[in-house]
């Protein structure tokens, strides 16, 4: 038997998940392999215990064999996460009494500053990095511009839609995790850059999608593409180990901050459900005073 037909409870969660909640696909094939994991686990060391009699004792069994297997701390927190989330869906419809999470505790782990491309070389990106003069170069100029200039996740970016752009108010509705919804202030340059493209690209290719950014046939841009080319051109202006389009989220929060925005407003642009995971930026923001500070003042 498969650990669904062991366990049904999989199923109807992941579903709650998807039809509810709406999460992403991405998320919920997270949640599925931990869970698909963890479960496999009891079946084949605890002879498949019943959800009501699972134990914390079992979950720890698990993350023990996690960490003989070298499995970070922080995929251990996110299995924890996953699995605190089932038990507390099947608290919440009656089919356990207690949930074996509430005395597991998650592994700390090192906070990590999240790095950034420095101003002067996104100036210099922009400014001096020659772009091919085709669609190819133009598509991937403007893809960089949209990562810096809004802040906008890899998958949002990908599935913007030519609907979304709303050109009087200058702002783009984004489609976050969750299809939860925002909207992003665009300077009026970008604004007729995007303008330019879409009117270029309805004409260029017979066959449209509704996706603004499209590559050289017409279809639409996928991760392993953009990957590829960000991590190209962002080669040319910085040494910074990670060279990806989040890097260029990254650095479009870390400006915002460095330059006095409010923290709630940078929270609002980036689509975070809690000021907890924007607080990251204002370290950047302290470790570039300390720096002013050595510099300018005379006593430092």
């Amino acid at each position: 038997m498969s650990v669904h037909e062991v366990y049904p409870q999989i199923k109807i969660f992941l579903d709650y998940l998807k039809f509810e909640k709406r999460y992403s696909q991405h998320t919920i094939i997270s949640y599925q392999n931990d869970l698909e994991q963890f479960f496999s686990f009891l079946i084949s060391q605890f002879d498949a215990p019943s959800i009501e009699k699972i134990t914390a004792s079992f979950v720890r069994s698990w993350l023990a064999e996690l960490k003989g297997d070298e499995i970070t701390a922080k995929s251990i927190n996110r299995k924890i996460s996953s699995l605190k989330s089932f038990f507390k869906h099947q608290l919440k419809n009656n089919l356990i009494e207690q949930t074996p999470m509430a005395i597991i505790v998650s592994p700390k782990i090192s906070k990590r500053l999240p790095s950034f491309v420095e101003e002067k070389n996104i100036e210099t990106l922009f400014n001096h990095v020659a772009f091919s003069d085709d669609w190819k170069g133009r598509t991937e100029r403007l893809v960089l511009q949209l990562f810096y200039s809004t802040g906008m996740r890899l998958s949002e970016l990908i599935n913007l839609k030519e609907t979304q752009i709303d050109y009087s108010n200058q702002q783009i509705k984004v489609v976050g995790k969750g299809n939860k919804e925002r909207i992003i202030p665009v300077a009026k340059e970008l604004l007729n850059d995007l303008q330019s493209y879409i009117t270029e690209k309805q004409t260029a290719f017979k066959d449209q999608v509704p996706n603004v950014l499209v590559y050289e046939k017409g279809k639409q841009l996928h991760p392993r593409m953009v990957y590829s080319f960000v991590k190209q051109y962002l080669s040319q202006v910085t040494t910074i180990q990670k060279k990806s389009p989040h890097i260029l989220r990254h650095s479009f929060a870390t400006h915002l901050m460095n330059h006095g925005a409010d923290l709630n407003a940078v929270k609002e642009l980036l689509g975070h459900s809690s000021l907890a995971a924007t607080q990251v930026y204002t370290h950047n923001t302290i470790e570039k005073l300390k720096e002013v500070f050595k510099k300018a003042h005379p006593k430092a």
